[in-house]
């Protein structure tokens, strides 16, 4: 694999520290929010919506699937309508909408208007919660992945001319942000869902979104933007149409096509990413079992800490701390230590490195599975009440599930962390949006490829014991197989990746400008493409500056 350059870094200024620290904050209150609605899913649906084990991990699987996909248009919408700001702005405001929502799906109106005069209580049905919650859900969704695809590249913006190793520290410290609000979902507001109420347990996060959006605002004014462009994705089209998908060089301007060179190579850098982000979809599918296979498995164990039973979500919080921790330990000391001796990894070699814990976590929660079900045949089961619902458990703890947890947790640092940078790094300017919507949207379809290997496994191993794979009680299944399935596909996976991560060729660095947010003529109409240089904007407007930001 052909490693990058990098050319020494420079230290941020304070304005720099404020807006990128503001940044990172509204990340952290944002995924306090998404992490709070995605931590008892599954529990909710099974407990208040009266749903289905089964059902209720499609319903957590296609939620997150939809979450991840989204971005791609949130990005494109950024790239070529509304701007990276606008648009977080915007969707942070449809996100709070599906927050309010949420709160309203799992509230006891009883509690408040009591009965009539025959004694019916005043309250939803459970169907009409089922309407306010999934109606909650789309708008989380489209609000969070407008925001995903934009607020990382909009705050390696902020960073950019102070070299690529600023922008590899900022995408640690912007993931270890996120998992610092994580962390605060599944261990604070999980326990509050699960062991005091719904209700209140949603409206946490509706507080801590408005909370994100008054963050972000309030430097509005310190921002380095980029203004959006033509139509990224028909051009691109356009262009492989033109090259017949081969022969690239019949698109430039310079041999007689419709395009600017310096488009047609950014059409070609995105090309290149695409096989990479094909085998990171598996990745996502192993990653997703963390809130569907794992979280089934963790009802049926002892959730008992002394006398206070744990929030089965809590140990996500694992995953979590095992980031805290790899990240400022990679950033601040394995990094430097290799860089010092050339031996610096690419972007590719660490997300291969990922790949490889990943595959390890399921084989972990296989091992685990055997010897859950064995302690179930040897001492029988001990009846677990979880939010009114009661669960046939094993009595090994249910923090036997740490390891599979922590190694997911530490897949992350390398193969999530090194695909936001590689996506944001091997993307031009003008297509940073789509190419970070198409990243994510490589999580998103390993949720829905993990609801599809599911469906498969019921279907092939059919849904009745003992010889079911995923039966709707997990006690009396072999789930065990289709952990090691799961892992064995990984190892598959990870091995294509080693060969199409030897012949990738990096995305040579480039200079980039960039503009201050009062520094544009016309921000209702930014330049299109065509009037760039370099591949990258720039407002014919102030050429004659040569004060204007370069980032």
């Amino acid at each position: 694999m052909e490693a990058e350059k990098k050319p020494a870094s420079r230290p941020m200024s304070r304005q720099q520290l404020v807006v990128v620290g503001c940044i990172l904050m509204c990340e952290l209150c944002e995924r306090l929010t998404y992490y709070s609605v995605t931590a008892n899913v599954v529990l909710f649906c099974t407990n208040t919506l009266k749903l289905e084990s089964t059902t209720a991990a499609t319903v957590s699987l296609v939620f997150s699937g939809t979450v991840f996909i989204i971005p791609v248009i949130g990005g494109y919408i950024a790239d070529t309508l509304a701007g990276k700001y606008n648009t977080i702005l915007g969707s942070g405001l449809i996100y709070v909408l599906g927050l309010f929502l949420l709160p309203t799906s799992a509230f006891d109106y009883t509690d408040f208007f009591g009965a009539d005069d025959d004694g019916v209580p005043f309250d939803l049905s459970t169907s009409m919660r089922r309407v306010y919650y999934f109606m909650g859900l789309v708008f989380v969704a489209i609000g969070t992945g407008g925001i995903k695809a934009n607020v990382g590249p909009f705050g390696a913006q902020q960073v950019e001319d102070l070299g690529p190793e600023a922008v590899q520290s900022f995408f640690n410290w912007f993931y270890w942000f996120i998992n610092a609000g994580s962390f605060i979902a599944f261990l604070g507001v999980a326990y509050i869902q699960q062991n005091v109420s719904f209700s209140l347990g949603y409206l946490i996060p509706f507080i801590s979104m408005i909370v994100a959006l008054v963050i972000f605002v309030a430097v509005k004014s310190k921002y380095k933007q980029t203004p959006p462009g033509g139509s990224i994705i028909v051009d691109s089209l356009g262009v492989c149409c033109d090259a017949g998908c081969r022969k690239f060089d019949n698109a430039r301007k310079s041999n007689g096509g419709k395009y600017p060179d310096d488009f047609v190579t950014g059409v070609i850098a995105v090309l290149r990413v695409i096989p990479v982000f094909l085998l990171i979809i598996l990745y996502w599918a192993i990653y997703s079992q963390m809130q569907s296979t794992f979280f089934l498995q963790g009802e049926r164990m002892d959730a008992k800490l002394g006398s206070v039973i744990m929030p089965i979500a809590v140990l996500n919080v694992f995953n979590t701390i095992i980031i805290l921790i790899l990240i400022p330990i990679m950033d601040k000391v394995v990094y430097p230590f290799l860089a010092k001796y050339n031996r610096s990894p690419t972007h590719l070699q660490r997300i291969g490195l990922g790949f490889v814990l990943s595959a390890l976590s399921v084989l972990v929660a296989g091992i685990l599975e055997i010897y859950r079900k064995k302690d179930i045949e040897e001492n029988g089961v001990i009846e677990q009440k979880l939010s009114g619902d009661t669960f046939n458990a094993s009595s090994i703890s249910i923090f036997a599930q740490v390891p599979q947890f922590a190694l997911v947790g530490a897949s992350e640092v390398f193969a999530s962390v090194s695909g936001l940078e590689f996506a944001y790094s091997q993307a031009p300017s003008f297509m940073q949006g789509l190419v970070m919507g198409l990243f994510l949207m490589t999580s998103g379809i390993g949720n829905y490829v993990s609801e599809a290997i599911l469906e498969i496994v019921k279907e092939a191993t059919g849904a009745d014991p003992p010889d079911a794979w995923f039966p709707e009680e997990m006690n009396d299944g072999k789930t065990e197989n289709l952990f090691f399935m799961l892992a064995a596909l990984m190892a598959v996976n990870t091995l294509v990746f080693v060969v199409v991560a030897y012949f990738y060729k990096y995305k040579a660095p480039e200079e980039t400008q960039y503009l201050e947010v009062e520094k544009v003529v016309d921000p209702d109409k930014p330049p299109p493409y065509e009037q760039t240089t370099g591949g990258f904007h720039e407002n014919p407007g102030y050429s004659e500056h040569p004060e204007s930001t370069r980032l």
